[in-house]
């Protein structure tokens, strides 16, 4: 395979080798169902508990605060309808404009069951309307969802301001940390969420396997109702090696924390300048301050994002769209139209992400790649022609 320069680590991240090495023996030398009661089998239980400390270590929890699910989505879920089951009576639920599809589409789902949902908004900058929140909650919200870290624009919130708000008016708050965990500091004693979903890919971990924190206290019902597996929390045989291979990520992650605020903010950084400095009518979508440090989103005015993420593909460049053109729509992202990002930039968005396994060489192969590309399209582009006539003094239909 041709070398790849991956910079979409937002939608997925290679598997830590080190992470591998951990899983290998769990599927063909210790096998055992760690609900079984003979010893073998406790070789992998007892791996497993291990790795559910490492998990709750990575976010200041305690080990039987965490429950493995399949993945961030069954997380939200879960977290989500424990919190409707907990409250029955109560019919309103909030979250914002720019959630990951896990919880948009969810709660649209629930609006159309007879669910109030309010969808607080964001400003230009992708930052919370923090006003509208806390003046929508009222004595009928059942819950609160709040992701910690935007997984487009890499814009985070303030969850223990937020967190502390909900609380005192004793409704249960929940968060999408999927994107933030591995990547900033978060710390479930500091910021006093109820319940808080995590996933195994976005840290270097396999695909498969995800947790939910749910606060010592709180009150909780299944979503997956089978057998005693979770203590009694998520019916189902635990998928063993993804999980201690989980572990093992969640405690490499807490390692690389530093590294993720220093080396990788400061290639993104560099790739952010080069690109702004080479390529006109270019604007970063997000809150410059408030993000992750390793995601930036680009919008290149009056070119396609799905053109872009082709040429880019035929030079081994992976990246996402911040338009929805791969899905069949021409719309641009929810997230960006939410952030107000005018049409001629939002649909010709480029969403770069990195890891700690990204090099300043790949980052120069970008700034030297990706401008080229707009170039030609821009050629091409009857919106662009337009512009540089309007920029000279003539438009073209003169």
């Amino acid at each position: 395979m041709e070398k790849i320069v991956y910079m979409d680590n937002n939608a997925t991240t290679r598997v830590d080798p080190k992470v591998v090495e951990e899983m290998m023996p769990f599927y063909s030398q210790f096998y055992g169902n760690p609900s079984s009661m003979y010893s073998f089998a406790g070789i992998a239980g007892n791996k497993l508990k291990k790795a559910r400390a490492k998990v709750a270590a990575l976010i200041g929890a305690q080990p039987e605060e965490i429950i493995f699910t399949s993945c961030g989505t069954e997380s939200d879920s879960t977290a989500i309808y424990s919190a409707l089951n907990s409250n029955p009576e109560k019919k309103h639920i909030i979250t914002t404009r720019v959630e990951h599809s896990a919880i948009k589409n969810l709660f649209e789902s629930l609006s159309r069951k007879g669910y109030k949902v309010t969808f607080v908004p964001v400003d230009k900058m992708g930052r919370l309307d923090l006003d509208t929140l806390y003046n929508s909650l009222d004595d009928h919200t059942a819950v609160v969802s709040v992701m910690w870290a935007n997984n487009e624009s890499g814009v985070t919130f303030p969850i223990e301001e937020i967190a502390r708000v909900v609380k005192k008016r004793g409704i249960i708050f929940h968060t999408d940390a999927v994107q933030a965990i591995g990547k900033i500091p978060v710390d479930v004693n500091m910021a006093e969420v109820d319940m808080l979903s995590v996933s195994g890919h976005k840290i270097h971990a396999p695909k498969g396997v995800g947790a939910l924190y749910v606060r010592k206290g709180t009150k909780f019902s299944p979503f997956l109702i089978g057998g005693h597996q979770e203590n009694g929390r998520r019916g189902g045989t635990e998928n063993v090696a993804s999980i201690i291979g989980f572990g093992k990520a969640a405690e490499l992650a807490a390692h690389h924390l530093a590294q993720m605020q220093t080396q990788v903010s400061f290639l993104r950084d560099k790739l952010e300048r080069g690109l702004l400095k080479h390529i006109p009518h270019a604007k970063v979508n997000g809150d410059p301050k408030m993000r992750l440090p390793n995601t930036t989103n680009i919008g290149f005015d009056y070119v396609e994002g799905e053109a872009i993420l082709l040429m880019l593909n035929e030079l081994g460049i992976c990246a996402s769209s911040g338009s929805a053109c791969t899905s069949g729509s021409l719309e641009p992202s929810h997230v960006l139209r939410a952030m107000g990002v005018p049409f001629t930039s939002a649909h010709g968005s480029i969403r770069f992400s990195l890891s700690r396994y990204s090099t300043e060489h790949e980052i120069d192969e970008v700034i030297e790649k990706v401008p080229p590309i707009i170039n030609r399209l821009r050629e091409i582009s009857p919106f662009w022609a337009d512009t540089e006539n309007l920029e000279k003094g003539y438009c073209s239909a003169q």
